[in-house]
């Protein structure tokens, strides 16, 4: 399998590669936005190769010195080894890393802004003056084919300007294609990397926890052989909670995040669970829509960008 690219309309592109699908957009002087897409896509068609090789350390949990040799490695690494206690693998920070090392191409004189996202984890470049907005999808029961064909019913969505420390953004919960350890819908964290922020959107998530006969978890192991979290218990249903279940779960996943952007691996994080939300100091949602420019893979997105 070879990687591909398409142009899309809105003067966007999509790279697709075995499990990387990327949507790709810039804005700025044309010859240097052509130059940064061509740039991007000669990166592109080599990263898969470069995790594939080094998957079995990348499926170990992180702990002291990096064994790993790649540069997208290594960054999937570093975005976790904050995290390590008490379990955790670089693979929590591949889609943002991947996208973050995409976007490098954007970093030139020309291109006033970028943005890569991968599955809805996004790295964005933002030159002085720009902004970004993001829209905030709290829970993919709700998706449904009517709302892909004529646009998203978004709960709210928040505008990074270029002076905020984030350029990435991540979004991760129970509905996703990766294993979460908790019950969230979704939690969507600003970070100052794409990498950081997917890993600390796994570990929020992660901490949205309760216990509850509506809760059904299953070994890991068990549900794909060829998963990075063993025998771990991973959440595969999640029925109707009581109301003090929800608050309760999403108290502890606040707590984590808040303990996160202390440490400033964080800058705000929004959790949602079963039509209850909480949320760090920082920026507020916005109510009003926002044109979801970059939806990649509805089964994947929780954060969508405009």
């Amino acid at each position: 399998m070879q990687a591909t690219r398409q142009a899309l309309e809105g003067e966007r592109w999509h790279f697709q590669h075995g499990p990387i699908d990327l949507v790709i957009a810039a804005e700025g002087q044309a010859p240097a936005v052509a130059q940064a897409h061509e740039q991007a896509w000669q990166r592109f068609q080599g990263l898969l190769a470069e995790l594939v090789a080094e998957l079995p350390a990348l499926r170990e949990p992180v702990g002291g010195a990096c064994p790993l040799r790649g540069p997208v490695a290594r960054l999937m690494w570093q975005a976790c080894q904050p995290h390590r206690q008490p379990f955790i693998t670089p693979m929590a920070a591949v889609a943002g890393a991947v996208a973050q090392t995409v976007l490098e191409a954007y970093r030139q004189p020309g291109v006033r802004r970028a943005w890569v996202n991968n599955g809805g984890d996004i790295a964005l470049h933002l030159t002085p003056g720009q902004s970004a907005r993001v829209g905030l999808y709290a829970d993919l029961a709700r998706l449904d084919g009517a709302q892909l064909l004529h646009g998203l019913s978004l709960d709210g969505q928040l505008e990074i300007q270029a002076h905020w420390p984030v350029r990435g953004v991540a979004t991760s919960g129970w509905r996703g294609r990766s294993f979460s350890l908790g019950i969230a819908d979704s939690v969507t964290v600003l970070a100052a990397t794409a990498a950081q922020a997917d890993a600390a959107a796994t570990v929020i998530a992660n901490a949205v926890q309760a216990e509850h006969p509506a809760i059904e978890r299953a070994p890991a192991h068990t549900l794909r052989d060829d998963t990075d979290l063993g025998a771990r218990l991973v959440t595969v249903h999640v029925g109707p909670l009581p109301a003090g279940v929800v608050a309760g779960a999403l108290h502890q996943g606040l707590k984590k995040a808040e303990e996160l952007r202390a440490a400033g691996l964080v800058w705000f994080a929004l959790l949602c669970c079963q039509g209850q939300s909480r949320a760090t100091g920082g920026p507020k949602t916005l109510d009003g829509p926002a044109q979801p420019l970059c939806l990649a893979d509805p089964a994947e997105v929780g954060s969508v960008f405009a």
